[in-house]
């Protein structure tokens, strides 16, 4: 049974950094899609960055040039700097090969 462990969350002021780790067990091969996504209190689940087997790498346009995807073989790591309030949400791990995985979700909060 596929599992992905997430990491990381926490609370951080404006303009802090973290690290979001997640990593997948229970699945033999290198899986083709592995991503970040967010929802924050009363708004849809969004995309924040994702990344496949390939190396290619998509993100948010609210994230670009302060969030970077990276992953090795089946863990996959979000480096979140210059954080901003509305940063603020529960982050969720997603794997897809064939089937769709997802994490549990890891609570990131930017405030003063």
């Amino acid at each position: 049974q596929v599992q992905l462990v997430e990491s990381g969350g926490g609370l951080v002021q404006p303009g802090g950094s973290l690290r979001l780790s997640c990593a997948a067990s229970g699945i033999p091969f290198i899986i083709s899609y592995m991503g970040w996504y967010r929802q924050a209190p009363g708004k849809q689940r969004e995309l924040v960055a994702a990344t496949t087997s390939g190396g290619s790498t998509n993100y948010a346009d609210s994230v670009k040039g302060r969030f970077t995807i990276s992953r090795d073989k089946n863990t996959v790591y979000l480096q979140m700097n210059s954080l901003k309030p509305e940063d603020t949400a529960v982050y969720y791990c997603h794997a897809r090969h064939a089937s769709a995985y997802w994490g549990q979700g890891t609570q990131v909060t930017v405030s003063s």
